[in-house]
């Protein structure tokens, strides 16, 4: 269930309602009041700004509340969400002033006339006289987003500030929201091209399937700066770093344990690639209709992939009959397909990482009771895998070494440094996954990820503290 808070200002006649009537009203509507501000206080009318903690179901029940007590006047309900959003989430900042005629000589004409020849002489130059050094796009159609599916264009772009966002405050990355209004894969790609010139990366964002696979295939052939579809692999690097903190505590082994992968979209597809990376032998991918298996006739180009890889299983069959005698499931697709009955058919000491949002793939009270290790995508239960814990590492590494592209052995090299945060003393079933606000997350991330770049060959620039 979402929860959210408002902000209700209320003008309240003193002889007849008391701020008492209004508590109790708000609290038997469902609501949970967390802050009282006086805006003007008076003997005989006052007004007040009630925030109020409530579920979205609630929210109407609590303002029709407020408005049946006698001697109240709703003045207005403000979401806290929706002001936070007032004029978006990012600007643009000069990192120096323009005070005089000599300091625009120098930023703009005639001297910047000077910078622009060196960079055309030598384009490489343009990583230490622009912006492209620090710079991401978060490029997205607004075909995918977050649960909510094909919104558009305009829709998608809260999400993309807000990952810009998290760019900068958790890695010190410039990042910025480019939202196109097309879903035709060649022009997605052409205009990708096209802007790069003056990004140092590309973190392609809520694009569908199975397109998002030959747009990053395509446009990784083609530039020769990091493209990262996010909801692939930044989703699957977390996976594999929770998993490898989650079979310690099991004591089990990656090349010994039989795991059912539900939902093979983009985020799907990328996990059991990983997967199959880190190590797996017995992979079970399951979609809609059932189990994808071994030498399966598919039109899905990822899916006929998957059916030639030695590692997955021939046998047919639905998601219920494939749990059964699983060491580990994995879900990205929807709510409420499994239920308790089923996770107890899972072998002994048993992971289940639940990750549909915002209603897992089974209701935690039914699983936990089952299961060894319990995580989802939420942030109200323990075990959150997130893949905010991803992507500012990701990027910080690739941008200060340059990397090329983002290849499998720095996504590997990512999952290991995220679950090694948490250390052999903290590690239990309750705290396998790192907070996203632990400082060594993005340190270790980026650490990793510039090690391995160097040691497999794409990058063009060795950092300082690497020398």
């Amino acid at each position: 269930m979402a929860y959210n808070s408002i902000i209700l200002r209320l003008e309240l006649s003193l002889n007849q309602v008391n701020f008492g009537d209004v508590a109790s009203a708000i609290s038997k509507a469902g609501g949970d009041i967390t802050s009282i501000d006086i805006i003007r206080p008076g003997h005989e009318v006052t007004v007040r700004d009630v925030t109020v903690h409530v579920a979205d179901t609630a929210e109407s029940k609590v303002v029709e509340a407020i408005k049946s007590l006698d001697g109240i006047r709703l003045v207005n309900v403000s979401d806290r969400t929706f002001l936070a959003h007032l004029g978006g989430k990012i600007s643009v900042q000069p990192t120096l002033p323009i005070k005089n005629r000599d300091d625009l000589s120098i930023v703009y004409t005639p001297g910047v006339a000077r910078v622009c020849t060196a960079i055309h002489e030598d384009p490489q130059k343009a990583y230490s006289l622009t912006i492209k050094r620090n710079t991401v796009a978060v490029v997205t159609d607004g075909t995918a987003v977050l649960g909510l599916g094909d919104i558009g264009p305009h829709a998608a772009a809260p999400v993309m500030e807000g990952k810009a966002m998290l760019f900068k405050q958790l890695a010190g990355v410039d990042a910025f929201p480019i939202c196109l209004d097309t879903q035709d894969t060649e022009e997605i790609i052409r205009t990708i091209k096209a802007i790069s010139p003056i990004f140092g990366g590309i973190n392609l964002e809520d694009i569908s399937s199975p397109r998002c696979f030959e747009i990053e295939t395509r446009l990784s052939e083609d530039l020769d700066i990091p493209i990262f579809h996010d909801d692939q692999h930044g989703t699957a690097i977390v996976v594999i770093a929770g998993l490898l903190n989650a079979l310690k505590v099991v004591g089990k082994r990656m090349d010994q344990v039989r795991i059912v992968v539900n939902g093979i979209g983009a985020a799907g597809v990328s996990i059991c690639k990983m997967l199959l990376a880190a190590g797996v032998k017995r992979l079970v991918p399951v979609d809609r209709d059932g189990a994808i298996i071994r030498g399966g006739d598919y039109s899905h180009p990822m899916w006929a992939w998957l059916a030639e890889q030695p590692q997955v299983e021939a046998n047919p069959g639905s998601l219920h009959d494939m749990i059964s005698g699983a060491d580990v499931f994995i879900g990205v697709s929807r709510g409420g397909l499994l239920g308790g009955n089923d996770v107890q058919k899972m072998a002994r000491d048993s992971i289940v990482f639940a990750m549909a949002n915002p209603e897992p793939e089974i209701d935690p009270k039914e699983a936990i009771p089952h299961v060894r290790v319990f995580a989802t995508g939420r942030s109200d239960y323990p075990n959150q895998i997130n893949n905010v814990l991803v992507f500012p590492g990701i990027f910080r590494g690739a941008l200060d070494c340059r990397a090329r592209r983002i290849n499998e052995p720095m996504k590997l090299a990512a999952a290991r440094a995220i679950a090694s945060v948490v250390s052999e003393r903290e590690l239990n079933d309750q705290y396998i996954i790192p907070s996203i606000f632990n400082e060594q997350v993005v340190i270790k991330v980026r650490n990793a990820i510039v090690e391995a770049a160097i040691l497999t060959g794409v990058s063009r620039r060795i950092p300082h503290d690497f020398r």
